[in-house]
């Protein structure tokens, strides 16, 4: 930089010296520096011609002077003739006025006195040499004998320093000056034109004046430009080097203009020669000729100092220039590397599985991939800063360390990339590794779940399970972890304390199933051992035949025909239970540990998963929070968001960062708490279940989501978040995660169930289940509810929503038209049932396109009916699927028809659990003597049936179990069991009619019931009165004790006879099994409500009649409670 500045300044002194000597040589050129006088400043003088300089010279080369006849001359003035005189003595070179003048005074038409006085005049102020004087006297008579004889008489009074020769005629001038140096008023050849002279002599000292000016501008302009402090930064270099760029480009063009009048007044002087080569130009033309030529070479001298100096300056601010630029780029380029560096620092996380060391390194490769364009900027940044050192850059010692620090960062930068992609390889290495060795262990334990134990008990079946095995295990080189201590050696870099641990949990894990192996092993081997010895054939044993697996024949031919073999009808599902049980026990005893092994297993495998993917599902929530949320707040982003986005981010991701902060903060790490005892995960479920409502606010929003996103999807503001994220996935899919998720803990929660059936956690794990479940159909519920439209008032007054559906409904109403009834039996309408607390509500579903996508159906509100003045019909004949709803004691008749049976049932037990719960709070409104009495109703009972136990849980302790399976287990005696019916026998004192009316066969939470228990008034749970009817079964009961019925969910029973202690004989009419059930079992089942599955009966018989399916009243009896209907 000094020595820029030293550089500078010489050039700068070197431009001034020129200048100053073009200046300076400008002078001497016009003589400025003798007689500073110009033409123009006596330029009216000079047109008067009253002398002139013609350019004719003396035989010696003395320029000549002529005085023409001017009458006048006596009048010019001292000072104008001075002035004159001086000029244009002033004009001949040195050296030809240094020879002296000559001067030709013609006066031939003047008189003497005028002769003399101009002689005089002139000899007295004539400011240069003389050599010779030339007077042309009068060429009058007495004229030319008066200047004789006075200039005789008066020769003193001329005395000068030359001599004064009177001529009489021209010819004798002739004799004095050549004719060709005359011009012709003097009798010469000599071409002279007094105006282009003048126009000559103007044009030539007013470019002398141009060319010492452009000098003079020159030099104060390099002394400018050298004085320019230098700007710091980019924009001020730039507008600096503009600036005097224009300035350059403007002072080159005045010295264009100036050579262009230099060439102009050169072409002017040798104008002549151009029209005639045979003339020729006088002395003084030649001199003008000279004098421009010399002027055109000064400023070509300027010209070239100038341009010497202006690229030595232009190159400073070029160069000026670069350095901002490069200091800038370095600052830029330094800051992203900075920036590049702390994110570097942020890869610290190897992995806790897998997929997320892979997810991680996918991560550093996109982040190196876009933090290469930095890197390659900072390597060109630091070449380009070389090439300006090779080029003698005048700022090297700033610019050569900041060459030094990017190769350092960079080189910094790529290192510690690497080492991070070595870390990430190592862990994936180790990963795979852990991956496969757990998927080893996993494919064993199912090998050993799969391999069937009674086929082991042989010897080709034991031989080939252990073959199985041994192959099995010989692929453990390649899968399994052969030593614990060299992982810890090659992986130590990578060895968190959480890889660690799990490092040694699949370590452990793959040791206990080596070990399950090994003990299977031993177990076969035994077995293939016993096999070989030699067996004795002997006849088997009587008691043999009692494990036989095959049905009793009794038992077939009881399904087939009730008439026949009674006794088997009772002995044959008992003795079958009873031997598959014992043969079941004897099969699995040498196997139970390792089962329990192989469970436990099988449900931390259920645990992991959910841990694996509750967290993926964590950071995929908040990428979309942090990627696409954060950005529309984002001011550099927002120009790329539609009107339609703006202040819309509610609307699009609805409550997800609630979600979010619920599952990162709180149930994540409550999951974790759990990973050594999956099987009561269920408890964290439970504890959470509240929180869980945060989905049925996301879920109801869902469908504005998708409607904002449908209009905006193409918006460039998601296109440039989607590949910022690097997502092949677009956000639809994002925010489609939480509904996803959502539904995926039930399918987790059932594995995990099926894993621990006999577990301490089980029944936590059932409630958890039952709750997700009901979380869900809430959900689902709720999306369908804000679907109606044309509800004037508060759906929340309603109540909670209860079920829904779609229907087929018949309108029969007491007070309508005859033709509307006559419609009502064959034109059903579609109607959509929302079922509530307080009413029910009857809707048209109506399908609406999407705009291509699938169809979002809504909701025309068309009435509803107040639960308080609603009764039901349970059964219709001709239809199990059909049922009433009536209203206003069946003034309006709606007949319902379900898609299924099992549907219909669920609907009328909710309906019926909504009346019994408004039932039951107005009897505890009433008096106590009116309740005393209801509950004192009896039950009309047959001769031959004995009471059944009452069932006294009351109605809360129903809904706290309500996700319970019916349980007929305990209610049976081991021992002694009462006989089946026989044939025709049944109730013998019943009287009732086969066909019971329809009225009777339903009630309502309005009216008193005739055929109900104490129990059944306050909470329809109690034991009913049960009468042989068939019925339909919906709820599964197959963990039966070992004397008791099993049965599933739809099959068709057959109630026979009641027999000792409250049993009740019942034939399955689907598997073909009979059995002894508890009555208290088939009225918890009858009484079942708070579930969506009943015990119903199948036909409208007298049973039916009395138990109307655990749910009769009468219409006939008003009671105490009749003035509450309506």
């Amino acid at each position: 930089m000094r020595f820029w500045l030293r550089s500078e300044e010489m050039a700068l002194e070197e431009m001034v010296q020129r200048l100053n000597a073009v200046s300076k040589h400008t002078d001497e050129i016009m003589h400025q520096d003798i007689t500073p006088l110009c033409a123009a400043d006596i330029k009216d003088q000079l047109k008067k011609r009253f002398a002139y300089l013609s350019g004719g010279r003396g035989q010696d080369g003395s320029p000549v002077i002529t005085f023409p006849d001017y009458p006048a001359f006596s009048d010019v003035p001292d000072k104008e003739f001075q002035n004159v005189m001086t000029y244009l003595t002033s004009i001949p070179s040195l050296q030809d006025a240094g020879i002296g003048f000559i001067l030709v005074i013609d006066r031939r038409q003047d008189k003497w006195t005028s002769v003399k006085a101009s002689v005089l005049r002139i000899a007295a102020s004539f400011p240069a040499n003389l050599q010779l004087v030339l007077v042309l006297r009068p060429t009058g008579f007495f004229q030319r004998t008066l200047s004789d004889l006075a200039f005789k008489f008066n020769r003193d009074d001329f005395k000068m320093k030359v001599p004064v020769i009177m001529l009489s005629s021209v010819p004798e001038l002739h004799g004095y000056i050549d004719k060709s140096q005359l011009t012709e008023d003097l009798g010469g050849t000599l071409d002279y034109c007094h105006t282009r002279w003048l126009y000559h002599r103007t044009a030539i000292e007013s470019f002398a004046l141009m060319v010492k000016q452009t000098a003079q501008m020159l030099q104060s302009f390099g002394t400018e430009l050298a004085e320019t402090e230098l700007p710091n930064d980019v924009q001020s270099t730039s507008s600096v080097l503009c600036a005097h760029t224009e300035k350059k480009v403007k002072a080159k063009e005045d010295m264009r203009l100036a050579l262009n009048e230099g060439q102009n007044i050169l072409e002017s002087i040798r104008e002549p020669l151009a029209k005639s080569p045979e003339q020729s130009l006088n002395q003084d033309q030649l001199d003008n000729q000279t004098t421009v030529q010399r002027l055109l070479a000064q400023l070509n001298e300027t010209e070239a100092a100038f341009d010497e100096f202006w690229a030595k300056h232009q190159q400073k601010l070029e160069q000026c220039l670069q350095l901002r630029h490069f200091e800038q780029d370095f600052r830029e380029v330094k800051a992203s590397l900075d920036v590049l560096a702390q994110k570097i620092a942020t890869f610290t996380d190897v992995g806790n599985s897998l997929a997320h060391a892979e997810h991680l390194l996918k991560d550093l490769t996109s982040f190196e991939e876009k933090s290469s364009a930095a890197v390659e900027r900072a390597r060109a940044l630091s070449l380009e800063g070389e090439q300006l050192i090779d080029n003698k850059h005048y700022a090297v010692d700033s610019i050569r360390p900041k060459c030094h620090e990017l190769r350092h960062l960079c080189d910094q930068f790529t290192a510690e990339v690497g080492q991070r992609r070595g870390l990430l390889n190592k862990s994936l290495e180790l990963h795979s590794l852990l991956e496969a060795s757990m998927k080893w262990c996993d494919e064993g334990i199912y090998l050993l779940a799969s391999q069937p134990v009674d086929k082991c008990q042989s010897q080709d079946g034991a031989e080939a399970a252990l073959q199985e095995i041994e192959k099995f295990l010989e692929t453990g080189a390649e899968n399994k972890i052969q030593e614990l201590n060299k992982i810890y050696l090659d992986y130590e870099p990578i060895l968190t304390q959480d890889l660690l641990e799990h490092v040694q949990k699949v370590f452990q894990k793959q040791e206990s199933m080596e070990e399950m192996f090994h003990r299977r092993q031993a177990s076969l081997k035994k077995l293939a051992a016993k096999q070989t010895r030699p067996v004795q054939p002997v006849a088997p044993r009587p008691e043999a035949l009692t494990k036989s697996p095959c049905p009793s024949p009794g038992v077939r031919r009881g399904s087939e025909n009730n008439s026949s073999e009674g006794s088997a009808l009772r002995r044959g599902p008992y003795r079958r239970a009873k031997s598959e049980m014992s043969e079941g026990r004897q099969g699995r005893s040498s196997s139970t540990g390792e089962e329990e092994e192989s469970l436990a297993i099988l449900r931390r495998h259920v645990m992991n998963e959910l841990l694996d993917t509750e967290r993926v599902y964590v950071e995929e929530l908040l990428c979309v929070l942090e990627g696409y949320a954060a950005e529309m707040d984002n001011p550099l982003m927002t120009h790329l968001l539609t009107a339609g986005l703006q202040n819309k981010k509610d609307v699009l991701f609805g409550n997800m960062e609630e979600i979010y902060h619920f599952h990162n903060r709180i149930f994540l790490r409550e999951l974790e708490n759990y990973i050594d005892c999956p099987e009561l995960v269920g408890r964290c479920f439970l504890e959470r279940m509240e929180e869980f409502q945060i989905y049925e606010k996301y879920c109801q929003n869902k469908p504005r989501s998708e409607s904002l996103w449908r209009q905006c999807s193409d918006c460039p503001f998601f296109q440039e978040c989607q590949k910022k994220l690097d997502h092949k996935l677009s956000l639809d899919s994002y925010l489609l995660k939480p509904v996803q998720r959502i539904t995926k803990y039930q399918l987790l929660l059932k594995e995990m169930l099926k894993y621990s059936k006999n577990c301490e956690g089980a029944e936590d794990l059932q409630e958890a289940l039952s709750s997700i479940l009901g979380i869900l159909k809430a959900v689902n519920d709720s999306m369908h509810l804000i679907a109606i439209t044309g509800y004037d008032g508060n759906l929340s007054d309603l109540g909670k929503l209860l079920m829904q559906g779609s229907f087929s409904v018949w309108t029969d109403h007491k007070k309508g038209h005859t033709k509307v009834k006559d419609l009502a039996r064959f034109k059903p309408m579609q109607r959509h049932l929302f079922l509530h607390e307080k009413a029910v509500l009857f809707c048209k579903k109506r399908e609406e396109n999407g705009e291509g996508y699938e169809k979002a159906p809504s909701y025309s509100y068309k009435q509803s009916l107040n639960m308080t003045a609603v009764g039901i019909t349970e059964n219709v004949k001709g239809d199990a699927k059909k049922f009433e709803i009536w209203y206003n004691a069946r003034e309006e008749v709606y007949i319902i028809q379900a898609p299924t049976p099992e549907i219909k049932a669920a609907w009328v037990n909710e309906i019926r659990k909504v009346l019994t719960s408004q039932l039951q709070a107005c009897r505890e409104a009433s008096q106590h003597r009116a309740l005393e009495q209801s509950q004192s109703l009896p039950l009309p009972a047959s001769s031959n049936t004995s009471p059944s136990k009452g069932n006294t849980r009351n109605v809360k302790k129903l809904e706290e179990r309500k996700t319970d399976p019916l349980s007929l287990e305990g209610y049976v005696s081991s021992t002694t069991l009462p006989k089946p019916p026989e044939k025709g026998k049944g109730w013998s004192k019943t009287s009732h009619p086969l066909e019971a009316p329809e009225d009777n066969d339903g009630w309502s939470s309005a009216e008193e019931p005739i055929n109900s228990s104490d129990a059944e008034e306050e909470g329809g749970v109690g034991p009913r009165k049960l009468v042989p009817g068939k019925y339909t079964i919906v709820v599964d009961d197959e963990k039966g004790g070992p004397n008791t019925l099993a049965v599933r969910s739809g099959d068709m029973v057959e109630v026979v006879q009641e027999g000792d202690e409250g049993l009740w004989y019942v034939r399955n009419l689907t598997s073909s099994k009979e059995g002894w059930v508890p009555a208290s079992s088939l009225s918890v089942l009858l009484s079942k409500s708070s579930s969506a599955q009943c015990l119903s009966s199948s036909e409208s018989s007298t049973g039916s009649a009395l138990l109307s399916n655990s749910s009769s009243c009468s219409e006939s009896c008003g009671g105490p409670l009749s003035d509450l209907q309506g």
